[in-house]
Formats: structure tokens, C-alpha cells, sequence
């Protein structure tokens, strides 16, 4: 026996109890024990019983029986005498029971407030003063310890040494019954944990809508796990973000990284995390906890996993009444959301067909173009409001209604083509039809589409009618007075009151056109000119310009207007050398014809302009003016005195992103200006038979005009004299070989620099 103080006594081995009488009546009141044990059914009973022997025997005020948890590491009493009818848990290791519990050893104090190992706190709650204890280990016959029994506060005089002995013995005879009762107990447990848990299961697997489900789940699974909190984090694969949709306690939804944090780790891993500490864990990020107020302490987060094995979120708990969460609270997580997962895929599926139903509906009522499906019987299943309008008629004579009862008189044909399309499977387009609708003819614009299921099996057919009726009135009418570039973006609604834009400019002029129309006549001029403008108009639309006006003999168009489309500068370009191409083309037939070859030049500029509509009130005309114009203009004039059938400036040349044969043939100041511009003729038109020995006339041409800049007048007509004798046609090369002799006779000032004023527009 070992003395710890004088008020406290630590039983190595109890006491033998001698005499024969005592021994009798231990035997006898062992023996009670057992049949009594075995009276009883439930844990609850059993304790209750086992107290009220214990505290009869030794004579004490109360008792209580604390039996081992081995999911927390704490003893719990479920049942005791007294005023406290409630359940104590206290850990395995404090107080008074702790001690007995962890050493095994049998205790008897003797002034409880004087003990070491004695937590008055539970005196506190409970309003009760303990003076002396007697308590004693649970043991089973293997000598495993699986709890304790407490007697407190002898009626009269201490307790001793007997009493301990015939408090382990009573508690040795009744562990069997105890084990036993535990074991029945936590079998039926876990059987109505299982039921209840499949009923969990059965009732968020009904459902599909997914607020619903998601409100479901978080329930069940903070009840079942007996936790605070929890929330159902799924993965959006487009933004690679977990959200909450709904949180159990939580108010906001939450969105994250799916890589970061706790629930960022478990997605990222597949595996559960447990972590019984919160702050203690670096993974932690108690922000969310300062936003809240909230105070986090035990986080149990698992994956939640489809039936194909992809993770498509995580389910975290937090804070598990009554200490951490265990293993078994891990695996029964895990089971509930893999059990559930088929569910929140079926939810969220459900979800996002709804959305896009509710997308297409709205879709559909946005829409300015009727859109009419027609099921396979032939019934309208729907139309939206646009159909309605176009039809003149409204939902309810519409809606579910035979086709053939709605679609007649006029417009009979309509049933025709619908069962073509349908019988065929292939879309067709009508433009331009005429349909009557409530005694109105409109114009349409008809598309006649099969509807077919995911197994190809027909749905149907969807009809689209886009109503032209305004549209092509009004088209007529502007077409008479502007381009039909310019038409159409008015009718689309675009902006021609004026602005400021880069553009590619082109002017084209016939050469000498006062002498032909003489011989030609009235007549014989309009006619010429019909069909000169014809061709150019051709050439310049193919390229996507907007012509912008015809001035006598000479056209205007514009490239970049009224809408960029980012290589303007090269269908300029294209489009002046495709007017000479078939201006030779024309020519060669003309010919044949007996009639005179006709000739233009054509300048090409790009700039600032300024575009808009200019006018009077009663007579209004789209158009372009500004610097960038009138370059143009005087390029197209000086294609005369160079002799050259297409001139460009520097500005459209540095923008072209094509390759083309070009030379620099001057650098001039235009009438009007002060400033040189560098002037580009276009050579890609011409064939060997044309233009002899092109690339070696192009660069004695370029060393000639080096040499002129730099004065050196007798190298540079050494050179314009190589490129003539290559091409004898090369009417620059001979003017420069002219120019070179005025300005060797005729010397400039020391300033000069090569540049060229024109003097003519």
C-alpha cells in the first residue's frame, strides 16, 4: 500500500476481506451483482443499477460509473445519482477518475479539495461540494482497464481500505455484463447510424434540383457527423475555381483557387484531410474566420468523387461537438459523398439544362427574327415573339395548333416545303418570299431546318423568318440615290453624320475625253461612258470599295469607307491595277470593232479624310473631302505630264502589305502645298511584251534619278539612256534625260534637293 498524503490512500492490491461471515456475504452480494447485471438490456439501466448497489454497499452519497471512449480518448458517465442527470465527459487523464483510469490503481481520498488530481470544476457547475472520494478501476478478467467507479462523499465516518476491495470487486463482477451491454449497444448504434444514414441518402438522391440538393446535403452531413458547420465545395472547370453554393451557417458564397487552402489541397491530392487544430495547420488561412467572426478548431475536409473516379469537389466539416473528428467520421463522410456524388452530378446537370433552357427562351424572345418549330404531326410547339409580330397573330391562335390550319390561302406553299424538309433532312433557304398575314403582304427571308434527337431519331422542323419588308422598300429607294455599301449600313443603323477616318482614296480621269466626245456625239458619249463605268464600278466593288461619285468622265471611290477592313491600301492597289487590266481587255475589243483605244490615269492616295453626309436640307450626298482627296486628285493629273497610267503617294505605299512593282519617279510639291511628297508609279499591269526587260530598266531608272538628286547630270542621263535602250518606250527615263539637260544649262540653287514643283493641278 503507498501513501501519497495523509489524505489520500493509493491501493497497490485490494485488501483481503477476512472472516468467514464477510467473505459470505461478498460471495452473496457478488452473486446479487451478477443476476441483477443480467436483468437489464440497455447501457442506461445497467449503469443505474450498478450505482445504486455501489453507493448501498459503501455507504456513500452518490456514484458514478466512467466508462472509456476510444474515439476521443475521454471517459464519459451516462448515467448518476443525484441532482446531476446529465452526461460528464471529462479526458482520460484528469482529475480524480483520470488518474485511477491511466494508472489502474484504486484511490481512496480522504479531503478531495486537498487532492492534486481533484477538477472542481464540476463542483462549480454543479453546486455540489465532494469531500472524500473512493474510486476504484474498471477491469475485465484480461485486466484491460475500461473504466472506473466513483463513490463520493461517505454518509459516515471514511472510507477504507474494505471498502476499495469491495468496490473493485464489485466492479471486476460487473465488467463482463458491461462489456457485453457496450458492445449490444454500440452494435445497435451503428445499425440506426446505418439506417438513418441510408434514409439520408434515399431522401438527397430524390431530389434534382440543385439548390435543393446542396441544401440537403449540408444539413445531413453537419448532423451526422455532429459537427458546427460544413460546406460543399464544388469545382467550376472553366474558371478552375471551387465555390460554395451553400454553406451550413455560412451566409456569402465563397469562391477560391480549386489549388489552394485546405479544400484546395484535397482536390488537387484526392485525399481527406483531418486536421484536429486549426491554427496549429500552416494550410489554414483563418481569414475567412476574421471576416466572421467565426472561430475554427477541428476541419475534417474529403474529396467528393464520381462514379468514373474524377474529383468534381470537397465536403469539409468544421468543428465536431465533443472533441475532434476520428477515422469513423472520415470513412462515413467519405461514404456519404460518394454515395450522394451521383446526385450532385444529376443536380448540377439538371441545373445547367435549365439555365440553358431559360438562355434559349430569352434567347429566342430577344430575337427580331420569328423562330416557329413544328413537331413531327405537324403541330406549332412554339414561336416567339417576333413570330408572333410577323404573323399578326397572337399565342393562343398560334400554340399547339396544326400547321395546315394556319398555313393556308396564299400561303399553302409553305406546307409543301415543310414536309420536303422534313421527309429529306435537308435545310433549305428561301429569300425574298412573299407571305399574307392578317391581309398584309410582307417579304421574308425564310430558313427551313430539320430538328433531329441525339439518336437521330426526327423532332421536327424549325422554321426562321427574317421580315425585309421595310428594309427592301427602303433599300430601293436609297439604292437610286447612293452606293449600296452606303445603303446598307444605313439600314443597319450606322453613323454617317461625320467623321474622321484613314482611307485609301481613288480618282481616276479618261484621257483626252473632250476630243472623243466631238467625234462622238451625244449619244455615242453616254454610251461610251456606260459601259466604261460599268467596268470600273466592277472592278472597284469586287475590291470592296465605295464609289462615291462619278465627275464627269472621271470616278471618285473610297477604300476604308464607310467601314475599315484592314488591307484598304492593297484593294486600292488591286483594284487600280484590275482597271487597267480591263481597260485593255475593253480596248482590244474596241478595236476589233473599228473604234478608238481609250486611256486614263488614276491616282491613289491614303490619309486622314473626313466622311459624312454634306449637303442642303433638300439634297444630301455621302461623301469624302479633305487632304487625303485632293492628293489624290492631283496624282491622277500628274499621271499626265509623267506619262504614267497609275501614280500613288509615299503614304499608301509604306501601308501596303502586299508585294508589287513599283518606282519612285519623283519626289514633287503639289499645287497648293509646301511640303514634297514622294510619287510611286504602279507597274504591275504590264506584260514582257509591254514593258521589255522590266527589272533592269527599274534599276538604271533608280541609279539615274540617285545621280539627279545629286546633280550629276551626265551620270544620271548615262543611266537613262541604259534604261531607254532596254525599253525605247520608257517615256520617263526621257523626260528625266530632258530635265537633266535644261538643269545642266539651266543650273538649280545650292539649296535644291531633287524635289519638283507642279505648277498645273
Amino acid at each position: 500500500m503507498n501513501e501519497h498524503n495523509t489524505d489520500t490512500t493509493v491501493l497497490e492490491t485490494p485488501p483481503q476481506i477476512s472472516g468467514r461471515e464477510t467473505a459470505n456475504n461478498k460471495a452473496e452480494m457478488l452473486l446479487n451483482i451478477s443476476q441483477a447485471m443480467a436483468a437489464y438490456e440497455t447501457l442506461d439501466e445497467l449503469l443505474e443499477a450498478l450505482i445504486d448497489i455501489i453507493t448501498g454497499e459503501v455507504n456513500a452519497e452518490r456514484g458514478t460509473i466512467f466508462l472509456h471512449d476510444q474515439e476521443t480518448d475521454e471517459l464519459y458517465s451516462r448515467v448518476a445519482r443525484g441532482n446531476i442527470q446529465r452526461e460528464i465527459r471529462i479526458l482520460e487523464k484528469s482529475g480524480v477518475a483520470g488518474h485511477v483510469f491511466s494508472t489502474g490503481k484504486g484511490m481512496i481520498v480522504h479531503d478531495a479539495y486537498q487532492n492534486e488530481h481533484f477538477d472542481r470544476s464540476i463542483d462549480e457547475k454543479t453546486n455540489y461540494v465532494t469531500k472524500s472520494i473512493l474510486c476504484a478501476p474498471i477491469k475485465t478478467v484480461k485486466g484491460v482497464v475500461i473504466g472506473v467507479a466513483q463513490a463520493l462523499n461517505k454518509r459516515r465516518g471514511k472510507f477504507t481500505e474494505e471498502n476499495l476491495a469491495m468496490l473493485t470487486a464489485m466492479t471486476t463482477q460487473a465488467a463482463v455484463a458491461l462489456q457485453t451491454v457496450q458492445f449490444v449497444e454500440k452494435i445497435r448504434k451503428s445499425r440506426d447510424q446505418e439506417m438513418e444514414f441510408f434514409k439520408v441518402v434515399s431522401d438527397v438522391i430524390s431530389e434534382i434540383e440543385l439548390g435543393t440538393v446542396l441544401q440537403k446535403v449540408m444539413s445531413q452531413a453537419t448532423k451526422l457527423l455532429n459537427a458546427e458547420r460544413s460546406t460543399l465545395f464544388l469545382n467550376d472547370e472553366k474558371s478552375k475555381e471551387l465555390f460554395s453554393r451553400v454553406g451550413e451557417g455560412l451566409g456569402t458564397e465563397i469562391r477560391l483557387p480549386n489549388h489552394l487552402g485546405i479544400a484546395g489541397t484535397v482536390f488537387s491530392s484526392g485525399k481527406s484531410v483531418n486536421i484536429p487544430h486549426a491554427y496549429a495547420d500552416l494550410r489554414f488561412n483563418p481569414t475567412f474566420d476574421r471576416q466572421t467572426g467565426y472561430f475554427t478548431r477541428s476541419i475534417l475536409c474529403v474529396p467528393v468523387i464520381n462514379k468514373e473516379g474524377k474529383t468534381i469537389g470537397v465536403t469539409q466539416v468544421l468543428n465536431k461537438r465533443g472533441g475532434p473528428f476520428t477515422d469513423e467520421d472520415e470513412f462515413r463522410l467519405r461514404t456519404f459523398t460518394g454515395q450522394i456524388a451521383i446526385a450532385l452530378e444529376n443536380a448540377k446537370l439538371f441545373n445547367e439544362v435549365q439555365n440553358m433552357k431559360n438562355y434559349s427562351e430569352s434567347m429566342l424572345e430577344s430575337m427580331t427574327n420569328a423562330v416557329i418549330t413544328i413537331d413531327e404531326e405537324g403541330r406549332i410547339i412554339t414561336c416567339n415573339r417576333a413570330g408572333l409580330k410577323i404573323m399578326e397573330a397572337t399565342i393562343d391562335h398560334v400554340l399547339d395548333k396544326k400547321a395546315e390550319d394556319f398555313f393556308t390561302g396564299d400561303n399553302a406553299w409553305f406546307m409543301d416545303r415543310l414536309r420536303r424538309v422534313s421527309e429529306s433532312q435537308d435545310s433549305e433557304v428561301i429569300m425574298d418570299k412573299e407571305m399574307a398575314f392578317g391581309g398584309k403582304k410582307k417579304s421574308l427571308n425564310l430558313t427551313f431546318h430539320p430538328l433531329v434527337s441525339a439518336e437521330n431519331r426526327k423532332l421536327g422542323v424549325m422554321i426562321m423568318m427574317e421580315d425585309i419588308s421595310n428594309e427592301k422598300r427602303m433599300k430601293s429607294t436609297m439604292s437610286l440615290y447612293m452606293d449600296a455599301g452606303i445603303a446598307d449600313q444605313l439600314m443597319e443603323g450606322g453613323e454617317l453624320g461625320g467623321k474622321s477616318m484613314v482611307a485609301t482614296v481613288l480618282f481616276s480621269d479618261i484621257r483626252g475625253f473632250t476630243t472623243l466626245t466631238e467625234e462622238l456625239g451625244a449619244q455615242g458619249t453616254v454610251s461610251l461612258l456606260n459601259e466604261y463605268f460599268t467596268i470600273m464600278v466592277d472592278c472597284i466593288q469586287r475590291e470592296g470599295g465605295m464609289l462615291d461619285k462619278f465627275i464627269g468622265d472621271a470616278i471618285m471611290a473610297g477604300f476604308g469607307v464607310p467601314v475599315a477592313q484592314g488591307d484598304d491600301e492593297d484593294r486600292g492597289m488591286r483594284a487600280a491595277i484590275s482597271m487597267i487590266v480591263e481597260l485593255d481587255k475593253w480596248n482590244q475589243i474596241r478595236i476589233s470593232h473599228g473604234k478608238k483605244p481609250i486611256d486614263m490615269g488614276i491616282g491613289l492616295n491614303t490619309d486622314n479624310i473626313v466622311t459624312g453626309n454634306i449637303g442642303s436640307p433638300k439634297r444630301m450626298n455621302y461623301t469624302m473631302i479633305g487632304d487625303g482627296v485632293n492628293l489624290s486628285s492631283r496624282l491622277e493629273s500628274a499621271c499626265k505630264q509623267y506619262s504614267t497610267r497609275i501614280l500613288i503617294s509615299e503614304y499608301t505605299l509604306e501601308k501596303l502589305r502586299g508585294i508589287y512593282r513599283v518606282r519612285e519617279i519623283d519626289k514633287v510639291v503639289v499645287k497648293g502645298k509646301t511640303e514634297p511628297v514622294s510619287v510611286f508609279e504602279v507597274l504591275d499591269y504590264h506584260s514582257e511584251k509591254s514593258f521589255p526587260n522590266l527589272m533592269e530598266v527599274l534599276n538604271y531608272f533608280k541609279e539615274g534619278v540617285s545621280y539627279y538628286r545629286q546633280g550629276s547630270w551626265e551620270k544620271a542621263v548615262a543611266a537613262f539612256n541604259e534604261a531607254c535602250r532596254l525599253n525605247p518606250e520608257d517615256k520617263i527615263s526621257k523626260m528625266y534625260i530632258k530635265r537633266c539637260s535644261y538643269l545642266q544649262e539651266n543650273p538649280p540653287d545650292e539649296d535644291w534637293k531633287g524635289v519638283w514643283v507642279m505648277e498645273e493641278k
